[in-house]
Protein backbone atom coordinates (compact mmCIF):
# COMPACT_ATOMS: atom_id res chain seq x y z
CA UNK A 1 0.00 0.00 0.00
CA UNK A 2 1.73 3.30 -0.95
CA UNK A 3 2.47 5.31 1.85
CA UNK A 4 2.38 2.60 3.97
CA UNK A 5 6.48 2.25 4.62
CA UNK A 6 6.57 5.41 6.81
CA UNK A 7 3.31 4.39 9.13
CA UNK A 8 5.65 3.48 11.58
CA UNK A 9 7.86 6.69 11.47
CA UNK A 10 4.64 8.68 12.08
CA UNK A 11 3.48 6.25 15.01
CA UNK A 12 6.26 6.47 16.17
CA UNK A 13 6.63 10.38 16.74
CA UNK A 14 2.76 9.84 17.70
CA UNK A 15 3.83 7.96 20.85
CA UNK A 16 6.12 10.21 22.05
CA UNK A 17 4.01 13.31 21.60
CA UNK A 18 1.33 10.92 23.49
CA UNK A 19 3.83 10.05 26.19
CA UNK A 20 4.34 13.79 26.92
CA UNK A 21 0.63 14.68 27.31
CA UNK A 22 -0.80 14.56 30.62
CA UNK A 23 -4.08 14.74 29.49
CA UNK A 24 -4.08 11.02 27.65
CA UNK A 25 -6.60 9.57 29.89
CA UNK A 26 -9.00 12.72 29.50
CA UNK A 27 -8.69 11.85 25.32
CA UNK A 28 -9.80 8.22 26.06
CA UNK A 29 -12.47 8.44 27.66
CA UNK A 30 -14.39 11.47 25.35
CA UNK A 31 -13.28 8.62 22.93
CA UNK A 32 -14.98 5.47 24.90
CA UNK A 33 -17.94 8.43 25.51
CA UNK A 34 -18.41 9.38 22.31
CA UNK A 35 -18.23 5.93 20.84
CA UNK A 36 -21.16 4.75 23.36
CA UNK A 37 -22.87 7.42 22.61
CA UNK A 38 -23.04 6.48 18.59
CA UNK A 39 -23.57 2.89 19.19
CA UNK A 40 -24.32 1.89 22.28
CA UNK A 41 -22.32 0.35 25.59
CA UNK A 42 -22.18 -3.11 24.16
CA UNK A 43 -18.57 -3.55 22.73
CA UNK A 44 -19.80 -6.39 21.47
CA UNK A 45 -21.60 -4.81 18.88
CA UNK A 46 -19.74 -1.55 18.93
CA UNK A 47 -16.60 -1.80 16.99
CA UNK A 48 -15.55 1.74 18.12
CA UNK A 49 -16.17 1.35 21.38
CA UNK A 50 -13.77 -1.99 21.51
CA UNK A 51 -10.88 -0.33 20.27
CA UNK A 52 -11.55 2.48 22.28
CA UNK A 53 -11.95 0.18 25.62
CA UNK A 54 -9.21 -1.66 23.98
CA UNK A 55 -6.84 1.59 23.90
CA UNK A 56 -7.54 2.65 27.58
CA UNK A 57 -6.68 -0.67 28.91
CA UNK A 58 -3.35 -0.58 27.43
CA UNK A 59 -2.83 2.57 29.10
CA UNK A 60 -3.65 0.91 31.91
CA UNK A 61 -6.64 2.95 32.78
CA UNK A 62 -9.02 1.84 35.60
CA UNK A 63 -11.69 -0.65 34.92
CA UNK A 64 -14.18 1.99 36.64
CA UNK A 65 -13.16 4.63 34.73
CA UNK A 66 -13.64 2.79 31.30
CA UNK A 67 -17.42 1.54 32.81
CA UNK A 68 -18.36 5.27 33.51
CA UNK A 69 -17.19 6.81 31.08
CA UNK A 70 -19.63 4.35 28.71
CA UNK A 71 -22.59 5.30 31.20
CA UNK A 72 -21.69 8.63 30.22
CA UNK A 73 -22.13 7.85 26.81
CA UNK A 74 -25.05 5.92 26.93
CA UNK A 75 -26.81 8.23 29.01
CA UNK A 76 -27.06 5.64 32.39
CA UNK A 77 -24.63 8.52 34.12
CA UNK A 78 -24.62 12.31 33.73
CA UNK A 79 -22.15 14.03 31.57
CA UNK A 80 -20.95 16.57 28.64
CA UNK A 81 -22.49 16.42 25.49
CA UNK A 82 -20.18 15.67 23.40
CA UNK A 83 -19.31 16.27 19.30
CA UNK A 84 -17.18 14.78 17.00
CA UNK A 85 -15.77 17.64 14.66
CA UNK A 86 -12.92 16.96 11.79
CA UNK A 87 -10.31 19.28 10.32
CA UNK A 88 -8.30 19.54 7.89
CA UNK A 89 -5.46 21.00 6.43
CA UNK A 90 -1.84 22.04 5.10
CA UNK A 91 1.44 21.93 7.43
CA UNK A 92 4.73 23.44 6.74
CA UNK A 93 6.14 21.47 3.70
CA UNK A 94 3.34 20.82 2.26
CA UNK A 95 2.29 18.09 4.81
CA UNK A 96 -1.91 17.36 4.60
CA UNK A 97 -3.63 17.26 8.43
CA UNK A 98 -6.46 15.30 9.24
CA UNK A 99 -7.66 16.56 13.05
CA UNK A 100 -10.28 14.54 14.95
CA UNK A 101 -11.76 16.37 17.87
CA UNK A 102 -13.90 15.56 20.39
CA UNK A 103 -15.83 18.77 21.93
CA UNK A 104 -18.74 20.13 24.29
CA UNK A 105 -17.91 23.48 22.31
CA UNK A 106 -16.73 23.51 18.49
CA UNK A 107 -16.98 27.06 18.42
CA UNK A 108 -14.08 26.98 20.54
CA UNK A 109 -12.22 24.08 19.50
CA UNK A 110 -12.19 25.57 15.76
CA UNK A 111 -10.71 28.77 17.51
CA UNK A 112 -7.81 26.95 18.76
CA UNK A 113 -6.72 24.88 16.41
CA UNK A 114 -6.72 27.67 13.60
CA UNK A 115 -5.00 29.50 16.05
CA UNK A 116 -2.03 26.68 16.60
CA UNK A 117 -2.40 26.25 12.68
CA UNK A 118 -1.57 30.30 12.47
CA UNK A 119 1.45 30.48 14.84
CA UNK A 120 3.19 27.20 13.55
CA UNK A 121 3.00 27.79 9.72
CA UNK A 122 -0.27 25.99 8.38
CA UNK A 123 -3.15 26.76 7.83
CA UNK A 124 -7.04 24.84 8.11
CA UNK A 125 -8.77 24.07 4.81
CA UNK A 126 -12.15 23.31 3.61
CA UNK A 127 -13.83 20.04 4.55
CA UNK A 128 -12.49 17.04 1.83
CA UNK A 129 -9.57 19.25 1.03
CA UNK A 130 -6.70 16.73 2.14
CA UNK A 131 -9.07 13.27 2.88
CA UNK A 132 -8.69 12.24 -0.67
CA UNK A 133 -5.17 11.73 0.48
CA UNK A 134 -5.76 8.83 3.29
CA UNK A 135 -7.73 5.65 3.98
CA UNK A 136 -9.04 4.40 6.77
CA UNK A 137 -7.18 0.93 7.46
CA UNK A 138 -6.69 -1.16 10.27
CA UNK A 139 -3.45 -1.75 11.24
CA UNK A 140 -2.44 -4.49 13.85
CA UNK A 141 1.72 -4.35 14.64
CA UNK A 142 2.96 -8.00 15.76
CA UNK A 143 6.87 -8.42 17.41
CA UNK A 144 8.89 -10.54 15.42
CA UNK A 145 10.30 -11.99 18.81
CA UNK A 146 6.95 -13.62 19.69
CA UNK A 147 6.46 -14.98 16.03
CA UNK A 148 9.43 -15.73 14.15
CA UNK A 149 7.96 -18.12 11.71
CA UNK A 150 7.21 -15.38 8.92
CA UNK A 151 5.97 -17.84 6.71
CA UNK A 152 3.30 -19.01 9.26
CA UNK A 153 2.14 -15.32 10.13
CA UNK A 154 1.85 -14.86 6.79
CA UNK A 155 -0.63 -17.74 6.26
CA UNK A 156 -2.05 -17.26 9.29
CA UNK A 157 -3.32 -13.77 8.42
CA UNK A 158 -4.16 -13.59 5.18
CA UNK A 159 -6.73 -16.85 6.50
CA UNK A 160 -7.77 -14.58 8.87
CA UNK A 161 -8.93 -11.69 6.11
CA UNK A 162 -6.15 -9.42 6.15
CA UNK A 163 -5.58 -7.45 2.87
CA UNK A 164 -1.91 -6.75 3.34
CA UNK A 165 1.06 -8.55 5.56
CA UNK A 166 4.73 -7.34 5.72
CA UNK A 167 7.62 -7.36 7.81
CA UNK A 168 8.14 -3.45 8.66
CA UNK A 169 11.38 -4.23 9.41
CA UNK A 170 13.70 -6.55 12.30
CA UNK A 171 11.19 -5.90 14.99
CA UNK A 172 7.21 -5.85 13.42
CA UNK A 173 5.34 -7.32 11.00
CA UNK A 174 2.52 -5.42 10.32
CA UNK A 175 -0.59 -6.62 9.39
CA UNK A 176 -3.44 -4.36 7.54
CA UNK A 177 -7.26 -4.98 6.88
CA UNK A 178 -9.80 -3.22 5.80
CA UNK A 179 -11.98 -1.33 8.71
CA UNK A 180 -14.86 -3.89 8.47
CA UNK A 181 -13.03 -6.41 8.94
CA UNK A 182 -9.99 -5.31 11.53
CA UNK A 183 -11.67 -7.06 14.59
CA UNK A 184 -12.25 -10.17 13.14
CA UNK A 185 -8.75 -10.50 11.81
CA UNK A 186 -7.69 -9.60 15.85
CA UNK A 187 -9.74 -11.92 16.69
CA UNK A 188 -8.93 -14.36 14.47
CA UNK A 189 -4.85 -14.33 14.86
CA UNK A 190 -5.19 -13.84 19.08
CA UNK A 191 -7.01 -17.43 19.19
CA UNK A 192 -3.83 -18.59 16.98
CA UNK A 193 -1.76 -17.12 20.21
CA UNK A 194 -0.70 -14.15 18.12
CA UNK A 195 -0.87 -10.92 19.97
CA UNK A 196 -0.36 -7.33 18.42
CA UNK A 197 1.50 -5.67 20.34
CA UNK A 198 -0.81 -2.67 18.78
CA UNK A 199 -3.97 -2.25 17.03
CA UNK A 200 -5.72 0.28 15.82
CA UNK A 201 -8.50 1.85 13.10
CA UNK A 202 -6.06 4.47 11.14
CA UNK A 203 -6.02 7.09 8.69
CA UNK A 204 -3.08 6.06 6.50
CA UNK A 205 -2.00 8.51 3.98
CA UNK A 206 -1.66 6.91 0.17
CA UNK A 207 1.07 8.91 -0.05
CA UNK A 208 3.89 10.64 1.92
CA UNK A 209 5.31 14.36 1.24
CA UNK A 210 9.41 14.07 1.92
CA UNK A 211 10.01 17.12 4.86
CA UNK A 212 13.55 17.86 5.00
CA UNK A 213 15.71 21.53 6.45
CA UNK A 214 13.94 24.09 9.00
CA UNK A 215 10.33 22.18 7.62
CA UNK A 216 10.92 19.34 9.72
CA UNK A 217 10.83 21.14 13.34
CA UNK A 218 8.08 23.41 12.37
CA UNK A 219 6.21 20.47 11.34
CA UNK A 220 6.72 18.33 14.17
CA UNK A 221 6.59 21.28 16.61
CA UNK A 222 2.82 22.36 15.10
CA UNK A 223 1.39 18.79 15.38
CA UNK A 224 2.53 18.10 18.98
CA UNK A 225 1.01 21.74 19.38
CA UNK A 226 -2.09 20.99 18.26
CA UNK A 227 -2.32 17.55 19.99
CA UNK A 228 -1.73 19.36 22.95
CA UNK A 229 -5.38 20.77 22.95
CA UNK A 230 -7.66 19.36 24.95
CA UNK A 231 -10.22 18.56 22.84
CA UNK A 232 -8.15 17.25 19.94
CA UNK A 233 -8.18 13.10 19.85
CA UNK A 234 -5.98 12.72 16.73
CA UNK A 235 -3.20 14.21 14.24
CA UNK A 236 -3.20 11.59 10.78
CA UNK A 237 -0.43 13.10 8.80
CA UNK A 238 1.23 12.38 5.47
CA UNK A 239 4.93 13.06 6.53
CA UNK A 240 8.29 11.24 5.33
CA UNK A 241 11.41 12.92 7.23
CA UNK A 242 14.63 11.38 6.98
CA UNK A 243 15.70 9.19 9.59
CA UNK A 244 18.60 10.92 10.47
CA UNK A 245 16.01 13.95 10.43
CA UNK A 246 14.17 12.82 13.26
CA UNK A 247 16.58 11.14 15.10
CA UNK A 248 18.67 14.53 15.47
CA UNK A 249 14.98 15.75 17.39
Amino acid sequence: MAGHSKWKQIKHYKAATDAKRGALFTKLIREITMAAKMGGGDPAGNARLRVAIDAAKAKSMPKENIDRAVKKGTGELEGVDYQEVTYEGYAPGGVALIIDAVTDNPTRTVADVRHKMSRGGGNLGTPNSVSFMFEKKGILSIPVADHADEDAMLEAALEAGAEDFRREDEETYVVTTDPASFHAVKSALEEKGIVPSEAELAMVPKTTVTVSGPDVESLLKLIESIEDLDDVQKVWANFDIDDADLASL
